[in-house]
């Protein structure tokens, strides 16, 4: 069965928590048959991410397909969204019939309160790690980049949510389709020492 891959949107979303997810896994689609990635977000009108970057989605709440893969972003957006009835019903439902959900810096907070991370092992970004264990109800892991439990995976922060996707590409397409994609995004972590580094 082909994969649909939603990427949540709303206001306040960190914009390299939901574009680094987005080249990566549309990278690793291209060429297969039937898999996309979409952003879904709750109404049709631009999104207006943290940094003011303006987004349309592909789709709403209400006309989304069904999808496998929900990745959350951070951002200022994803704490109060906590508080919206509207995304906490789409993303339990969805989350409940998806086989990965993941979370890019403090989209785990979204996790966590929406109650989608009960009782389960999560990380957020460092700055947010104590937040995140007073919010309560989740088991918060420091000092890694991205940690899996279950079907769940939750990053770090901005750059480790790009290492996080090229792992779940792994894991959805097979190592092949993670490698090709690690080349034609140029993801070089931990990095080659440069010609400069080496030069006497």
């Amino acid at each position: 069965m082909a994969n649909t891959i939603g990427i949540l949107l709303f206001d306040g979303a960190e914009e390299m928590d939901l574009v680094g997810p987005w080249e990566v896994l549309t990278a690793a689609v291209d060429g297969l048959a039937g898999e996309r990635v979409m952003t879904i977000a709750e109404r049709p009108g631009p999104v207006v991410c943290e940094k003011g970057m303006r987004v349309i989605p592909d789709a709403t709440y209400a006309d989304a397909p069904d999808v496998n893969v929900v990745i959350v972003p951070g951002g200022s957006g994803a704490r109060r969204e906590i508080g919206n009835p509207e995304t906490i019903d789409w993303l339990t439902r969805t989350c409940a019939e998806c086989s990965w959900v993941a979370s890019v810096c403090t989209g785990a907070f979204l996790l966590v309160g929406s109650g989608i991370a009960r009782g389960r092992r999560v990380t957020t970004h460092h700055d947010f790690i104590q937040a995140l264990q007073d919010l309560g109800g989740a088991e918060v892991v420091q000092g890694v980049r991205f940690v899996r439990d279950g079907n769940l995976v939750s990053a770090a922060g901005v750059m480790s949510g790009i290492e996080m996707s090229l792992w779940l590409a792994g894991r959805l397409y097979g190592d092949a389709v993670e490698q090709r994609t690690r080349s034609y995004i140029a993801y070089d972590f931990p990095p080659r020492t440069s010609s400069e580094d080496n030069s006497s």
